[in-house]
C-alpha cells in the first residue's frame, strides 16, 4: 500500500469526519483537493518520479500538496522553513529537485528548480489523471538529517515505512479515537510533526487543527475555541505550560491547596472528595480547552516533573523516541506516575531494539530494526557501511539502559548532534565544515554546551597567533548566515593551542568540552 491509497482506506471508513478542523474540510472533501492539486502540479509539469520539494509553515496546501505529488507518483523533499536560500538551493541539487512547492514569501531567484505557489487556486479535477503506480518500496520522502551544506545525509523514506509507522501509532489506541482533534502547530517537515499530524490522524480518523504560528496569543485561543483532546509538543513547551499555569495558582495564593491536593489525590479520591479535587483541577485544564485526554512529547527528554505534573492532573503523557531514519516514534512510553527519569518506553508494533556494548550500569548503544527503519542514506554507500550490520539493525548512536518493565531509559549521545531545547537538531560536522575554512583557523570543534541552562551550540576554535577574539567574531558572524539562525554559534572561545585529537586526526569533543568547563581557554565570548 503507498500513502495516497492509505488515504484512500481512511475516506472510506470516515468520509463525513472532519479533517482540516479549522477550515471544516471533511476527509472526503480533502481528498477532492488533493485531486484538484494534483491536476494544477500536473499542469505545471511535475510528473511520475520528479523529485518536488514542499516549504511551508503548517496551513492547509501543506498535506493538500504532499498527497497531490504522491498522487502524480512524485518524491517529496520536506524542507525546514528556517533555512537560507544557500541551504535549499544546496538541498535542491543533492536530491535533483525539479520544483519547489511553496508560500510566496519563500520565493527568490534560483536557477536550481522551480517555484510553484503552493496557495495557488485550483482549478477542477482532472478525469484522465490517474492516481500513479506506486510500489509501497518506492521513496515517498527524503529529509536531511546531518546539516544541508558539505556531505550531508539525506533520509529516504518509503511508502512502506510510512504506512508502517502509521500502523505502529495504533499502540496509542486507548487515547485516540476517530473524530477527536488533533493540535497541529508542529512544523509538518519535521518527523515528529509529520507523525503525528498526517500519519496518526490518518490512522484513528482524527481531525488536524493546524497553527503555522508559535504566537501564544493564537495558540490559546485555539485551545480555548476548539478544544483539542491531543496535544503534541517538544517538552520545553510543556514545561513552558507547567511553569506558567504554577505561576497563575501562586498569584492567587492558592498554590498550597493546589500542591496538597496534587500530592493526596489518591487517598482524597477514596475518601469521596473526587468531587472538590476535579473543581480545583478543572481551572488548569480548561487551559487546554477542557477536553485534552493525552499530552504527546517528542524531539527531547522530558523532564519527570514535568511528566509527573500532567499526569497528577490525569492527563494521559507519551513519551516518543525516534529519529528521521525512523519515520520519528519507533518507541512510546506507556503513561504512569512515577516514571522514572527519561524513560520512552519500548518499541512500537513491528520494531525491535537491542542494547549493545552494555557498561557496568547497564547503559550501552540503542540499535533498531524493524518496519520503519529506513533503507539507508541517499548515495552515500560509506555512511551506511558505518550504521548498518549484517543483520540489517541500525546504529542510532544513543545511550539507553532498560528497566525490568522492557522502558529504555535516555542516557547520552554517543554521536555529537545537538539537540536545542526547541527539540531542533543541530550538526556540528555541518558548522565546523564552514568555520574551518576562515583564514587563521586552524582547527575548530563544537559541540552541546549549557550557557545559563539553555542548550547552546558552543565552539572552540584553535587559532593562529595574529588572530584576535574580535577577529574571530565577526568571521563567525559571517559565517552564521550561511545557514539557519537556530544553527547560528554566537559563544566560542578561542585558544592557540592545537585541539586534542585522535591518531586518525579527529577532534575529540569530549576532551575539548572538559577543557572548556576546567577553564584552559580563558578566551571567550559568552
Amino acid at each position: 500500500m503507498n500513502m495516497f491509497q492509505f488515504l484512500e482506506n481512511t475516506v472510506k471508513k470516515w468520509p463525513d469526519v472532519l479533517y482540516l478542523v479549522r477550515e471544516e474540510v471533511t476527509y472526503s472533501a480533502f481528498l477532492e483537493l488533493v485531486k484538484r492539486r494534483a491536476a494544477t502540479l500536473h499542469d505545471a509539469g511535475v510528473k511520475s518520479g520528479d523529485v518536488v520539494g514542499i516549504l511551508s509553515h503548517n496551513i492547509p496546501s501543506f498535506p493538500i500538496t504532499l498527497f497531490a505529488i504522491w498522487y502524480l507518483g512524485g518524491r517529496v523533499l520536506l524542507l525546514d522553513t528556517n533555512l537560507t536560500p544557500f541551504e535549499y538551493d544546496n538541498m535542491a541539487q543533492i536530491t535533483k529537485c525539479s520544483f519547489v512547492c511553496a508560500e510566496k514569501s519563500f520565493f527568490y531567484k534560483t536557477d536550481k528548480f522551480t517555484f510553484i505557489d503552493i496557495t495557488t487556486a485550483d482549478g477542477d479535477v482532472n478525469p484522465k489523471l490517474k492516481p500513479a503506480k506506486l510500489d509501497d518500496k518506492d521513496i515517498a520522502t527524503l529529509s536531511f538529517t546531518s546539516g544541508s551544506t558539505g556531505t550531508p545525509k539525506v533520509v529516504p523514506l518509503t511508502h512502506y515505512n510510512l504506512v508502517e509507522c502509521a500502523n505502529s501509532l495504533l499502540d496509542m489506541h486507548e487515547y485516540i479515537t476517530a473524530g477527536d482533534i488533533m493540535y497541529g502547530f508542529l512544523p509538518m517537515y519535521h518527523v515528529f510533526g509529520f507523525a503525528v499530524e498526517i500519519l496518526a490522524t490518518l490512522q484513528y480518523g482524527a481531525g488536524v487543527l493546524l497553527q503555522p504560528t508559535v504566537n501564544p496569543k493564537e495558540i490559546m485561543a485555539d485551545l480555548k475555541k476548539y478544544r483539542p483532546h491531543v496535544i503534541p509538543a517538544v517538552p520545553r513547551l510543556f514545561e513552558v505550560f507547567r511553569n506558567k499555569i504554577i505561576d497563575g495558582i501562586k498569584s492567587k495564593h492558592k498554590w498550597w491547596l493546589f500542591s496538597f491536593v496534587m500530592k493526596n489525590a489518591g487517598w482524597l479520591r477514596k475518601i469521596g472528595l473526587g468531587r472538590v479535587i476535579d473543581a480545583i483541577y478543572k481551572p488548569v485544564l480548561d487551559v487546554f480547552g477542557g477536553r485534552a485526554k493525552l499530552l504527546v512529547a517528542g524531539g527531547a527528554a522530558t523532564k519527570p516533573e514535568i511528566e509527573n505534573f500532567f499526569v497528577a492532573l490525569g492527563l494521559g503523557f507519551i513519551q516518543g523516541y525516534g529519529m528521521t531514519e525512523t519515520v520519528g516514534p519507533i518507541c512510546i512510553s506507556k503513561p504512569c506516575k512515577g516514571r522514572v527519569p527519561f524513560a520512552f518506553g519500548g518499541p512500537t508494533t513491528n520494531n525491535i531494539v537491542e542494547i549493545r556494548d552494555k557498561n557496568a550500569d547497564g547503559v550501552g548503544i540503542l540499535w533498531l530494526k524493524g518496519n520503519q527503519v529506513f533503507g539507508g542514506y541517499l548515495n552515500n554507500e560509506e555512511a551506511n557501511k558505518g550504521v548498518f550490520d549484517e543483520r540489517g539493525f541500525f546504529n542510532t548512536g544513543d545511550m539507553v539502559s532498560m528497566d525490568k518493565n522492557g522502558e529504555l531509559h535516555f542516557a547520552g549521545r554517543k554521536k555529537q548532534v545537538i539537540v536545542l531545547d526547541s527539540g531542533k537538531n543541530v550538526y556540528p560536522d555541518e558548522l565546523e565544515g564552514l568555520f574551518i575554512t576562515i583564514p587563521g583557523v586552524k582547527n575548530v570543534a563544537v559541540f552541546e554546551h549549557k550557557i545559563k541552562d539553555k542548550t547552546v551550540a558552543y565552539g572552540v576554535f584553535s587559532v593562529d597567533a595574529g588572530m584576535t577574539i574580535e577577529k574571530l567574531g565577526a568571521a563567525i558572524a559571517a559565517a552564521n548566515k550561511k545557514v539557519a539562525s537556530y544553527k547560528w554559534v554566537t559563544h566560542f572561545a578561542m585558544t592557540t593551542d592545537d585541539l586534542p585529537m585522535t591518531s586518525t586526526q579527529k577532534v575529540k569533543h569530549h576532551m575539548v568540552r572538559q577543557n572548556l568547563i576546567d577553564g584552559k581557554y580563558p578566551i571567550c565570548k559568552e
